[in-house]
């Protein structure tokens, strides 16, 4: 066990950081028995949201509960002569990537969609404040459409080469945009899908708020499509978004995206003739069993195979929902299909960095067929079949989902929950520079670029700030995590990853 003597300035800071790191020390030489498998997701679901309250840039309001945050980037924008202030930073870091901002807001709004009638009152006006917070940046970079998109504030490479807290950072805070006829279809389609499900989440709440989401999602739908091609294909975008959020995929999952999310919120034919003529030449039907900020088919076909009942409504989406199927069956063990696959303790995982947003985004999809399962009329009709005997209903997904969801609270082999605050045992050296510096509340004085590196990066203290909430990267595939700063792929929090745990635990606190 290691003992750590914390300065008085740390106990000044966040005694409650003493407190964790006392319970998660302790913790760390007891059997895994000792954690109870029990978990409270409505607290869990409650500290999910609060995360985003971290990752704030911007003017921060007064009602801001992450006190130890201060404002930043009020200058964003500003050498393009626009307003680009507000948004979220999408990680550790304090650059603001559209193309992952977007993905969040999409999943935030659809988590409101789908599990909204399952948040407490509370809770739900938070969400729908987290994504407003989102959604109204991602208006501001749709501002001058049709002619300019800006898709990125802030030099990434000057950025990362700092270890500054965000209400410090004197880094180049480039404005990267896209002139017409430059495509960027990926992030503009992600930007589309991200507003027009927004617009839904809204409508009955702020119907005139609703309205002005519609209209620039529609606009940003018009630039993607019109202009076909990759962002990242820009040599004046490339070397900023790469190998950040390079689009890997392509850009035609993006496209099918965002028109399904447009024709769900607006029921404009134009939109269902789009997504019934594109599926088969975007590729909407190969079975990818992936979906995230960079690949949308299964979320694609999830979501459209709503739009298909046995009754016959819309039996030209049919091919979406029998992709959808084959889609589940790849999360099924023991199916037939060529499945994902999952860690001896359980966990969803595939090769690469930042594990749990797959595990998130996956599980989300889970939840939201078996809702559909649900729905459908008789038995025979929310079961199906994945082929060597196995079958699967709404109930196996949603154990299969809970487990899932367990792993990531605590259920695993390291006996430890990898969202921050939650539970005894969590992560407390995370890869987050406004984490682990210095409040900017007790210590004004600036923190420049090499300093942070020097006297937090490099500390062997936990860090100083509770990003409560925040779900890190996750173990490795041996179900083995590195509580380390220098693990970014294992130990950094990002909003992709939160975002769709909201909608999970969301479901689970109401069942």
């Amino acid at each position: 066990m290691k003992i750590f003597l914390l300065a008085p300035h740390i106990l000044v800071l966040v005694p409650q950081v003493l407190i964790m790191l006392i319970m998660s020390l302790f913790l760390l030489d007891q059997p895994a028995a000792m954690v109870s498998s029990g978990h409270d997701y409505r607290d869990a679901l409650s500290k999910s949201i609060l995360f985003f309250e971290g990752q704030r840039s911007g003017w921060l309001p007064k009602d801001q509960r992450l006190c130890w945050r201060g404002d930043s980037g009020l200058q964003d924008g500003k050498m393009a002569r626009v307003d680009l202030t507000g948004g979220y930073h999408d990680a550790g870091d304090n650059v603001k990537f559209n193309f992952p901002m977007a993905f969040t807001t999409t999943m935030l709004a659809w988590s409101v969609i789908e599990f909204g009638n399952s948040m407490p009152p509370t809770e739900l006006s938070n969400a729908l404040v987290a994504t407003k917070w989102a959604a109204d940046y991602l208006l501001k970079t749709t501002s001058q459409l049709p002619y300019k998109f800006h898709v990125q504030v802030g030099d990434p490479t000057s950025d990362h080469n700092c270890w500054e807290r965000p209400e410090d950072m004197d880094t180049a805070r480039t404005v990267y945009t896209v002139n017409a006829p430059n495509p960027a279809s990926e992030v503009a389609g992600e930007t589309s899908a991200a507003l027009a499900a927004s617009s839904i989440a809204f409508s009955s709440i702020d119907p005139g708020y609703s309205m002005t989401l519609l209209r620039s999602a529609i606009a940003a739908f018009h630039y993607a499509n019109t202009y076909r091609g990759a962002y990242s294909d820009n040599p004046s975008i490339k070397a900023a978004v790469c190998p950040f959020y390079c689009d890997f995929n392509g850009y035609q999952d993006e496209l099918l995206w965002g028109a399904a999310w447009l024709w769900r919120a607006t029921q404009d034919g134009q939109y269902l003739d789009y997504i019934e003529s594109n599926g088969q030449q975007f590729g909407a039907f190969t079975n990818i069993y992936e979906f995230g900020w960079d690949n949308k088919h299964a979320g694609l076909n999830v979501l459209l195979s709503k739009e298909v009942s046995d009754e016959g409504k819309l039996p030209s989406l049919q091919e979406y929902k029998d992709s959808a199927k084959s889609f589940i069956c790849t999360l099924v063990p023991g199916s037939s299909y060529p499945h994902i696959e999952y860690t001896q303790g359980g966990l969803i995982y595939k090769v690469g960095g930042s594990n749990m947003q797959h595990t998130g985004s996956l599980t989300f999809l889970m939840l939201v067929y078996s809702n559909h399962l649900i729905q459908t009329r008789t038995q025979t009709q929310t079961i199906i079949n994945c082929g060597n005997n196995v079958s699967v209903g709404p109930d196996d997904l949603r154990r299969l989902a809970r487990k899932q969801v367990d792993y990531t609270l605590g259920d695993n082999p390291m006996a430890m929950s990898y969202m921050v605050g939650y539970g005894l045992k969590f992560p407390l050296w995370i890869h987050h520079r406004g984490s682990s510096s210095p409040s900017i509340k007790v210590h004004p004085k600036f923190i420049g670029c090499q300093e942070g590196y020097t006297s937090y990066f490099d500390s062997p203290m936990p860090n100083m700030n509770l990003l409560v909430g925040a779900i890190v990267g996750g173990p490795a595939e041996n179900d083995v995590y590195d509580d380390s700063r220098v693990a970014f792929n294992q130990s950094e929090p990002t909003t992709y990853i939160n975002a769709p745990f909201v909608g999970v635990l969301a479901y689970f606190a109401a069942n």
